[in-house]
């Protein structure tokens, strides 16, 4: 684990993209970013993230790996592996109902990973163009969270039925920048922790199909493992490229 492990996770996750451009009803973006200082204070920061959409007539298919990797005087202070993906059944002009499932190793978050499962409906309730909608979705499901160190009560893992709330919302700029928000909360049927999870970005084209990102988002758990954090912030500037 750390520095080269991050590289060598983020650039497996790019690997799939070169075959899926000749695929006609394959899209996605592959963005890496990276950051190294050094001189009074040495640090490196990289994040990846490749998002695979495959979309058909009756059927859209959604998937994203990423990683997110820091180290500051030679000692890790972040560390986090994310995968998820979404099946969407569209048995309508903009309705559509979706299966998705989601699974998290966060180094620093307390638990040793995390784990959903959640079904419901959803609604383009907004779409102008080819890059401009607004999605809206509901639905339940399950969590399973695993802890590093047992709780008060003493067990090692976290499960209960959940509710989901999400919003995704594109809006085109221009022909060539886009801003994006994204926005979601699982709350817990039993235990009321709730996980919120907020995306703003804008991005703006470079050349071709090279475009500069810059994002800023915040995860909030409303009943963190004892000694975490409720929020986490990051801001992020990387090069994205679309495909």
């Amino acid at each position: 684990m750390g520095f080269r492990h991050a590289i060598a996770v983020t650039l497996t996750a790019f690997a799939p993209f070169v075959q899926a451009q000749d695929a006609s009803d394959w899209e996605g973006e592959a963005e890496l970013g990276v950051l190294v200082t050094s001189g009074n204070s040495e640090e490196t920061n990289v994040n990846g993230r490749l998002t695979l959409i495959h979309e058909i007539e009756k059927w859209r298919n959604t998937g994203e790996l990423s990683s997110k990797y820091s180290e500051a005087e030679g000692e890790t202070t972040t560390e986090e592996y994310k995968a998820t993906g979404q099946t969407d059944l569209k048995f309508a002009e903009r309705q559509y109902w979706f299966l998705r499932g989601s699974y998290e190793d966060d180094r620093f978050s307390g638990y040793d990973f995390e784990a959903t499962a959640t079904t419901g409906y959803g609604h383009r309730v907004w779409e102008s163009g080819e890059h401009s909608f607004l999605d809206l979705s509901a639905g339940a499901g399950y969590r399973y969270n695993r802890l590093n160190e047992p709780n008060a009560d003493g067990e090692n893992a976290e499960e209960e039925a959940i509710a989901r709330l999400a919003g995704h919302f594109d809006y085109a700029l221009s022909e060539n920048s886009l801003f994006r928000q994204k926005l979601s909360t699982e709350i817990g049927l039993d235990d009321n922790n709730a996980v919120s999870e907020s995306e703003t970005s804008l991005q703006s084209t470079v050349v071709g199909n090279l475009s500069m990102k810059v994002a800023f988002r915040v995860k909030h758990v409303s009943e963190p493992p004892e000694g975490s954090e409720n929020t986490d912030m990051e801001t992020s500037l990387s090069l994205l490229y679309g495909f």
